[in-house]
């Protein structure tokens, strides 16, 4: 079953949980064939029920010891910018949404230098659907570790 993993990490990030099971965007993840969709809500308000997506298995949950399983067994991982690492040191695609509603946004500066780099896809909450409809995760390079140096040193 083609899955797809949302993690938010240890944070909240509600915006990014009711934007991936709005209508729209289960429509574009049905569309690419994805069947099942796993939440990882973290701290947030919202817990969708597994009934909420029609079309596809829904699993949601806040938090569990290791989430390298979920990422492991996952066809795309979804993800705030924080939790990014370690999708991308499991080789998995990645599409990073940056929340555009913080202050000082060193997220979309992260994520604009690894996409530039082609190891991952980036967009916002409002631009979530559309991405998911046009990407193509076929142009992404495997991401060889960095130091974290070197991962927080934008060019300016």
């Amino acid at each position: 079953m083609k899955t797809v993993f949302v993690t938010v990490g240890t944070t909240s990030f509600d915006e990014l949980i009711e934007s991936i099971t709005s209508p729209e965007t289960v429509q574009a993840l049905t569309a690419r064939g994805y069947e099942r969709l796993v939440l990882q809500v973290g701290r947030g308000s919202l817990v969708p029920a597994a009934d909420s997506c029609p079309h596809v298995t829904l699993e949601a949950y806040r938090f569990k010891d290791s989430i390298a399983e979920d990422i492991e067994q996952a066809d795309l991982v979804i993800s705030h910018a924080g939790s990014c690492l370690e999708s991308l040191g499991a080789g998995k695609s990645l599409l990073v949404v940056v929340n555009d509603k913080l202050m000082n946004n060193h997220q979309l500066e992260m994520a604009r230098q690894l996409h530039m780099d082609s190891h991952l896809l980036y967009c916002t909450c409002s631009t979530l659907s559309e991405t998911l409809r046009a990407m193509d995760l076929s142009v992404l390079q495997p991401f060889f570790a960095r130091t974290a140096q070197e991962l927080c040193t934008f060019p300016r």
